[in-house]
């Protein structure tokens, strides 16, 4: 599917995961870049597009001794925002089934998401919490399906702080000219993950 014709279909201005992008790394020049690390970091974790990975790149390079600081605060916004995520699921699923499918994943993806929780519930969400995975189709719909609260909560806590401390670990450890790539890198990798993201994120016009 055609990510453009995607958005264009659905009423979305084309360029709107670009201005999403955009808006959340230039968080990190402003006053309140930690605040607004823990704010995205809780709203991605249930229907915002762009992952908090990119801020908390931006902000550990320009304070790499305050890196694990940022890591937490990423960790508990993302861990306390897929818990609203779930209550979303839990308690308010059909009120807003119309806004989440398909404005913020697709039937597709939340079917796919189904399965797997007849599996095993835990690894699933070890997964999608650690990993590029859409982390929020897993929040939700956990909620939707009567996954085991606790099993969200501490998949969460394992899957999300091992992923954002890494990245605290890895910049407060490099050297500047290091991080400066690794940043340039990283940031590169997530900007195409999100585009290629946005086809679980804009309605399909098929």
């Amino acid at each position: 599917m055609n990510v453009n014709a995607a958005s264009t279909a659905g009423g979305f201005r084309p360029n709107l995961i670009r201005r999403l992008y955009e808006w959340t790394v230039g968080w990190a020049d402003r006053p309140g870049g930690s605040r607004a690390l823990f704010c995205i970091a809780f709203i991605e974790s249930s229907f915002f597009p762009i992952p908090p990975d990119v801020l908390l790149l931006a902000l550990c390079v320009g304070s790499p001794k305050k890196s694990f600081r940022f890591a937490l605060s990423c960790s508990v916004g993302s861990v306390l925002g897929g818990m609203f995520g779930y209550l979303i699921g839990f308690a308010a699923w059909q009120a807003v089934r119309g806004l989440f499918i398909p404005f913020v994943f697709s039937q597709e993806l939340f079917d796919k998401v189904q399965v797997l929780y007849q599996g095993n519930a835990f690894l699933a969400l070890l997964a999608a919490a650690f990993t590029p995975i859409p982390y929020k189709v897993f929040t939700v719909a956990a909620g939707v399906f009567n996954v085991d609260f606790w099993t969200l909560a501490s998949a969460s806590v394992l899957g999300r702080s091992a992923r954002f401390f890494a990245v605290g670990g890895v910049l407060y450890f490099l050297d500047h000219r290091s991080k400066c790539w690794w940043k340039s890198t990283s940031i590169g990798v997530s900007r195409r993950f999100s585009r290629s993201a946005s086809e679980d994120l804009l309605p399909s016009n098929t």
